[in-house]
């Protein structure tokens, strides 16, 4: 240690800038000292400037008023996206009757946020327009220019992440904790790995070559396919806005989203955030833009002929018309239309250690999650215990509104918030009668919940259907509610049958004390993605694809395959040495042809040569070839 110390800092002891009356002093050690300190000067340099060019810009984004849990507004009797019909108060000051109008409001309390105008095909298409003429200089940047844009927008989410959390449980009644899990972490997750990885996917490739192109090489480069579009969901409105967002214009792509009316008041500001964002680092926020519109308007966006690629996340009904209207020209589209995913639990798994897993997994947002667990399928000898330990846990949920503080002035602890809407409740209890109708057990929920306190007509009581039959209605239904389903299985053959019994094929879960017999269990499980021992991990990890088979879909966003679908892959072949060796057309082979006995030959013995399975063939190929060329 004393030699290391003497090593770094002998220069000190020794230096003796004049080099006199020291028999030891050297030039080499003044020398030595500069260098030292001109390679730190150097790297204060270098640093300043990565730091002055490459670091997050800061910028600022108010929140809205209604994001405050003190905010107060109207109380829509009834409330829904068209209460401004029969509440005429609701609408704006400037009312433009011959428009369309959605009502922006607050599921859990049913408080009026705000009336927006809708667009018409005559807006969308300019909004299309402004991304078009954006994009041609967004194109030019590089990737560290996107990339401190990115940088920007996760220091900004970081920083103010509860105010994000806040607005996403106004407009959906969504509990913070639901916000923080499936907007915020998921939001950072996706900004982390386009920051550390988006480059590597989208850099030219070198790809591999053959003998007969051996003196060539092969690229593919990965170039904008210019005005992209996004039709999303309204369970998580900030993710599901920004996820497609940062990766088309770090692609090089505008983008417009077109979000769902449910999310409209929300969905506005969260973009806004990215606009202010590229406006404090210097670009154009035209390039993204928002719609907002009914969904008969849609087809605006989804059949336009500058639209060179559509991202749809909803509903297998919507998501079919989408896929149509892009076939007008030829669009490319991906689609993620949820699931039925299944958590098989194999024998002798410890319930009580995973309990809260499935809690989660079925209840997290209200069960309003694509790949939330939708089916428990657990063996006839632990049937029993599981479906007490769920009852009781369920029995112990809260709901309510986050942003309903009591009257001490403090929010109130809650367990699940409300869904977006009450408009599928009466399917709900009639999937959940007829089961229970047909033998399936339930001692908690199992209908639609009058809060005493919020006045939301959103909430769905938390239930446990145990004993349900694979076959049933209520077990091949995407239910995106806050139900628990319970099915038995007695061999693995048969749980794996009942997992891939339905007509989806997003994700699913495997739960077991044999890791081995878990992963043997997920490849034969037909879907998109499988957790073991663990639920919907598969999203955290961005560097993965994510999308499902069969009714869940087709195509993949997420990891390297997602960013790639949103660009042109072009491929690029050149010479390695232009200087020495080029493509020439033999005498045998070229127009007009002198002989076709010899060209044959000449072809015939260079396929041999190059692809014949043994080095004789190979060599009688040569000879065969060399005598046609003569």
């Amino acid at each position: 240690m004393r030699s290391f110390i003497y090593v770094i800092f002998h220069p000190l002891q020794t230096l003796n800038l004049w080099l006199e009356n020291d028999p030891k002093a050297s030039v080499l050690d003044v020398f030595y000292l500069l260098t030292v300190f001109s390679a730190f000067g150097i790297w204060l340099v270098f640093d300043r400037y990565q730091k002055a060019h490459n670091s997050a810009v800061p910028f600022r984004h108010n929140p809205p008023e209604a994001a405050d849990p003190q905010w107060q507004s109207l109380q829509i009797h009834n409330a829904n996206l068209r209460s401004h019909l029969t509440e005429p108060d609701l609408l704006p000051h400037q009312f433009m009757g011959e428009r369309d109008y959605i009502t922006c409001f607050d599921p859990a309390n049913s408080l009026h946020i705000r009336t927006v105008i809708a667009d018409n095909d005559r807006e969308i298409h300019a909004k299309i327009t402004r991304a078009r003429d954006a994009q041609v200089s967004w194109a030019q940047t590089t990737f560290a220019q996107r990339r401190r844009v990115m940088r920007s927008l996760l220091k900004w989410l970081v920083e103010n992440q509860e105010e994000c959390a806040r607005v996403a449980c106004r407009d959906t009644g969504k509990t913070l904790l639901d916000a923080a899990l499936g907007e915020i972490l998921t939001t950072c997750s996706k900004l982390e790995w386009l920051i550390n990885h988006g480059e590597r996917a989208l850099r030219p490739e070198t790809r591999y070559s053959n003998l007969l192109m051996s003196y060539k090489k092969s690229q593919v480069v990965y170039e904008p396919k210019g005005v992209v579009a996004a039709v999303v969901s309204w369970n998580y409105p900030l993710h599901n806005a920004w996820s497609p967002i940062i990766a088309a214009i770090f692609a090089g792509n505008a983008v417009v989203l077109k979000c769902s009316e449910y999310v409209v008041w929300s969905t506005d500001w969260f973009v806004g955030a990215i606009h202010k964002a590229l406006e404090a680092c210097g670009h154009d926020a035209d390039i993204i833009q928002t719609v907002c519109c009914w969904p008969n308007q849609a087809e605006a966006l989804t059949r336009s002929p500058l639209i060179r690629h559509i991202t749809f996340i909803g509903s297998e009904e919507v998501g079919r018309k989408v896929a149509v209207a892009a076939t007008e020209h030829l669009t490319p589209v991906t689609l993620e239309l949820g699931g039925k995913d299944p958590a098989i639990i194999l024998p002798d798994t410890d319930l009580e250690k995973w309990a809260s897993v499935w809690m989660r997994g079925v209840f997290q947002n209200a069960g309003q999650n694509c790949i939330g667990i939708e089916r428990l399928i657990v063996h006839s000898d632990q049937y029993d215990e599981l479906y007490q330990i769920m009852t009781e846990r369920v029995k112990k949920l809260r709901l309510g509104s986050v942003l309903a503080p009591s009257r001490e002035g403090y929010i109130n602890t809650i367990d699940c918030g409300s869904m977006i809407s009450d408009d599928r409740f009466d399917l709900l209890e009639q999937l959940i009668f007829e089961a229970h109708e047909a033998g399936a057990q339930m001692e908690v929920g199992g209908k639609r919940y009058q809060h005493p306190s919020s006045h939301g007509n959103a909430y769905f009581s938390c239930t446990v259907l145990g004993d349900v039959d694979p076959r049933s209605r209520i077990a091949q239904t995407e239910l995106f509610a806050p139900v628990a389903l319970l099915i038995r299985y007695d061999d693995i053959e048969e749980a794996i049958r009942i997992a891939n019994g339905t007509r989806y094929g997003l994700g699913a879960s495997v739960f077991g004390p044999h890791q081995d017999l878990c992963l043997e269990v997920a490849r034969e499980l037909e879907c998109g993605m499988v957790s073991i021992n663990d639920f919907a991990v598969f999203y955290l990890n961005q560097d993965l694809p994510f999308g499902g088979t069969k009714a869940s879909g087709y195509g993949r966003f997420g990891g390297a395959e997602g960013l790639r679908s949103l660009t042109n892959p072009k491929a690029i072949v050149s010479d390695c040495w232009p200087s020495l060796m080029q493509t020439t057309i033999p005498k045998v082979l070229d127009f007009p042809l002198r002989s076709l006995v010899r060209s044959w030959d000449f072809i015939s013995g260079l396929i041999i040569l190059l692809y014949a399975d043994t080095y004789r063939a190979r060599f009688n190929g040569l000879v065969q070839l060399t005598k046609a060329r003569r």
